[in-house]
């Protein structure tokens, strides 16, 4: 990789986090023509449906992209989905050289895209700035290669990491600036989670309302059905965009959450609880990359202990409630730091008075 390379990937790495959130159930790619040293056209795939990151910026060098160079942050697609393939755009338009950040994983994809360009004598380079472009679509490659979605465990907690007073109360233990982010990555996630003592402590509503963005499927994790009828969720206005996740199977009972629109999903149950595996893969199936679970802390504990959760972001809070306060994850049986189960790739920063801490579990090594 020369030094020329990484600068123009860096460009379309950029390019590439303006459709993040917004390309679902697609990658957020983003591609940039370069020709004799100088930038002639940009791109990002801006919708689902829409051109990819190569059309638009073929389109944006126009005749002057024959014998340029193209770098794209992810393989070039050589099938035909709801668009043709860029691989033939690319072919068409008479480019030298194709630079693209990583292969795509995706089975119809998988190096196809770099084989046909080179077979049309376009010379191709590959893994320019790989990790900087995994990261961008850590969501996608997940979903993509295991069925499941990338989840993200987000919560608000004091000093002395606790999430709540004893009495159960939260609100609100960080400032607005960082509710304002917190509000951003539920726009950007395909749906958000709770557990059912979160929904009976605090009645959220679980939607955007701080920044501008879509509202996200609101799920539930309640194996014996114990949400109050009357909570903001079920209500006649949200219920169409609520599931409820449970292992009961009574249709009497089922009924009374379903009058509004409310879905239920049937779990496996282990432990008489539902197996946070098996609804992983019916979330899969339905669909959802991206998984914003806000607790509570049994919830949490549940996933982190099972190696659901791909990444953590906690907001520290400069309060201090005590030890009878409520922990983020409620695990017990840690007898000593070897068995201890630790994160990776921190990264901390100041958030209005709060600290952000961001980090991965490191038994989450899928996306690596």
């Amino acid at each position: 990789m020369t030094s020329i390379d990484a600068k123009h990937m860096k460009r379309a790495i950029t390019l590439a986090k303006k459709g993040v959130g917004k390309t679902r159930p697609n990658p957020a790619v983003g591609c940039v023509v370069v020709k004799d040293g100088v930038v002639i056209g940009e791109g990002w795939h801006k919708k689902a449906g829409g051109p990819h990151a190569e059309i638009h910026a073929l389109q944006s060098a126009g005749n002057a992209a024959r014998g340029s160079d193209v770098y794209v942050t992810l393989e070039p697609c050589c099938h035909t989905g709801k668009t043709p393939p860029c691989c033939e755009a690319l072919i068409k338009a008479g480019v030298r050289r194709v630079i693209a950040g990583m292969r795509d994983p995706n089975p119809q994809v998988n190096g196809g895209g770099l084989q046909a360009l080179q077979q049309a004598g376009i010379e191709t380079v590959c893994d320019v700035l790989e990790k900087e472009c995994r990261a961008i679509n850590r969501p996608f490659l997940k979903f993509i290669t295991t069925g499941h979605p990338y989840v993200t465990y987000k919560c608000a907690m004091t000093l002395d990491g606790k999430i709540a007073s004893v009495t159960g109360e939260s609100r609100w233990i960080s400032c607005e600036a960082s509710r304002r982010i917190v509000h951003r990555m539920r726009a950007d996630s395909d749906a958000v989670m709770v557990g059912v003592d979160t929904i009976i402590a605090d009645d959220p509503q679980l939607t955007v309302r701080h920044v501008t963005g879509r509202n996200p499927l609101r799920i539930i994790v309640d194996s014996h059905l114990r949400t109050p009828e009357s909570v903001a969720v079920l209500s006649v206005q949200m219920a169409r965009g609520t599931v409820i996740a449970t292992i009961e199977t009574d249709p009497a009972v089922h009924a009374r959450y379903q009058k509004n629109g409310a879905t239920l999903l049937v779990c496996s149950s282990e432990n008489n609880r539902v197996q946070l595996y098996d609804l992983w893969n019916r979330l899969g199936k339905l669909g959802i990359h991206s998984l914003l679970l806000e607790g509570g802390s049994h919830l949490a504990g549940e996933a982190l202990r099972h190696g659901l959760i791909d990444e953590c972001v906690f907001f520290y809070a400069p309060k201090v409630i005590g030890s009878d306060g409520f922990s983020p994850f409620a695990i017990t049986g840690t007898t000593d730091m070897a068995r201890s189960i630790k994160f990776q790739d921190l990264n901390i920063r100041r958030v209005g008075s709060d600290m952000m801490v961001t980090a991965r579990p490191e038994n989450v090594c899928l996306l690596d």
